[in-house]
């Protein structure tokens, strides 16, 4: 676990909203370890790229054939913004959310923002056959790699980051509740 504490949680400090917000890249965890901490505390869980297929009553690859990526983040900043006005809630979002200007700076208004990360040759194991993902079209391995290096930074602002390319989720469940609970 890497310990990213720009902003580190004091012991009993409670955020001003009681949500837990999990970023990073595709394939690192966000969905499957966002259920686990939802279920442990009774927290609803929004997949935001789920939200947005509901909402928009299609997939992400077809929303991004139809009208670009350029549309997909302005609504996957609505998304966010509408998402993040309650508490009690674990938010998974898509691994371009921390994107737009005003994302990350809203999530840290609303919650504990974890950002999961794996390394290269662990994302492209865990994506390997996966249709469902728009920016990996052509050679997967090329792609994860220019897309991790247009984003080196842009998950630094979270709260903490765990790199889950050797944890289990149940390991990486109990590194979010430490910091969570502080």
């Amino acid at each position: 676990m890497a310990g990213n504490l720009e902003e580190p949680l004091q012991p009993g400090r409670r955020l001003r909203k009681r949500n837990i917000i999990l970023v990073g890249m595709m394939a690192t965890g966000k969905s499957t370890v966002g259920a686990m901490l939802a279920e442990e505390l009774g927290y609803e869980l929004v997949d935001l790229d789920h939200w947005i297929v509901q909402e928009e009553g299609r997939s992400i690859a077809e929303i991004f054939a139809a009208e670009g990526e350029s549309y997909f983040r302005s609504a996957e900043s609505a998304a966010l913004k509408r998402v993040l006005e309650g508490e009690g809630k674990v938010v998974s979002t898509g691994g371009g959310a921390a994107l737009a200007p005003g994302n990350a700076e809203l999530m840290l208004a609303q919650g504990l923002v974890v950002a999961l990360t794996a390394t290269e040759d662990v994302i492209v194991a865990r994506t390997s056959g996966d249709e469902g993902r728009p920016l990996l079209a052509g050679n997967a391995r090329e792609r994860v790699r220019a897309i991790m290096e247009a984003r080196r930074d842009a998950y630094r602002f979270a709260h903490c980051t765990v790199d889950t390319s050797e944890l289990s989720a149940a390991e990486v469940l109990q590194h979010i509740l430490m910091h969570y609970r502080g």
